[in-house]
């Protein structure tokens, strides 16, 4: 019997919502409501490809070099980003995740996964995703992370889901508010600085088209709990996702043929196992929580 490049596949249904957890990353293959895209997916005989619906431990975004150094201990992460020479978007998102809730609920999928220490990153995690449907208010993702080893360990998540209207963006509408966005080089996309979005031309406060702009760009200086809206004007479709972390990331998908817009909660921003930034310092025990939504 052959084994599907995503893994096995677990469908949630709640209302008119209806998506597909894979053991592959412990990902997310598709969300629909009333038989529409609300994310963009990929066929079960495919893997995943730009990043769709993966989860992205123990570090989101990139780790320039993949070099850092974590309480006085250099250390080297292999660089899965080759032509940029970055380490990118973590460990976890072509590891084997096992279901562990008991199957009884259609609109629910709880998934985990023990993260060994490797080169680079000599840390122990225990990690859970929780896939919750509702049929009025959505899905809600939540991904925990306990420190399971002897020290302590740096961490950050993000996500990568694609939010769709069913057709390309640079017609639809986007709307969402930051303070700031984060200046990266043009050819490795390491970070250089924060820029103000008022005035720039990432200033969606008010909906407005995309049309050509390509943006792959972190923000932050974001309302406690933000949102970001993509519509489509002429039909009035829209998709959502709503998250309270500090950080998150834009990627316009020409990977994908701007079939959608990535929105990725992000709890530091790329670079953060370098710079400190918000990251999180899991003490031996400690547990790191966090959340989003999307809906219609």
């Amino acid at each position: 019997m052959s084994v599907l490049p995503s893994g096995e596949q677990w469908t949630i249904r709640a209302g008119e919502y209806a998506g597909t957890v894979v053991s592959v990353g412990g990902g997310l293959r598709g969300l629909s409501y009333a038989g529409r895209e609300v994310l963009v997916g990929y066929p079960e005989d495919q893997p995943a490809r730009a990043g769709i619906g993966q989860h992205l431990f123990p570090w989101p975004n990139r780790v320039t070099d993949g070099k850092y150094t974590f309480q006085g201990v250099d250390q080297q992460l292999y660089l899965t980003e080759p032509p940029r020479s970055n380490a990118i978007h973590g460990l976890t998102r072509w590891a084997n995740w096992e279901r562990v809730d008991d199957g009884t609920d259609e609109s629910f999928v709880e998934v985990a996964h023990r993260l060994h220490g490797q080169p680079g990153y000599p840390h122990q995690l225990d990690l859970t995703i929780t896939y919750q449907l509702d049929a009025t208010n959505g899905l809600t993702v939540t991904a925990r992370a306990t420190n399971v080893g002897a020290g302590d360990a740096p961490y950050g998540y993000g996500t990568h889901p694609y939010l769709s209207v069913g057709r390309r963006i640079d017609e639809c509408e986007l709307e969402f508010t930051a303070a700031s966005w984060l200046e990266v080089t043009p050819d490795r996309l390491s970070p250089i600085g924060l820029a103000d979005v008022a005035g720039s031309q990432y200033d969606f406060g008010q909906a407005r088209k995309l049309q050509d702009l390509d943006i792959d760009n972190a923000f932050t200086g974001l309302p406690e709990n933000w949102e970001v809206r993509l519509t489509d004007p002429a039909t009035g479709n829209s998709a959502r996702l709503v998250s309270d972390t500090k950080w998150m990331q834009l990627y316009t998908a020409n990977a994908i043929g701007r079939a959608g817009l990535a929105v990725e909660p992000m709890t530091c921003p790329p670079d953060a196992f370098i710079s400190g930034e918000d990251l999180v310092v899991l003490k031996p025990g400690d547990e790191h929580t966090t959340s989003f939504r999307v809906s219609v």
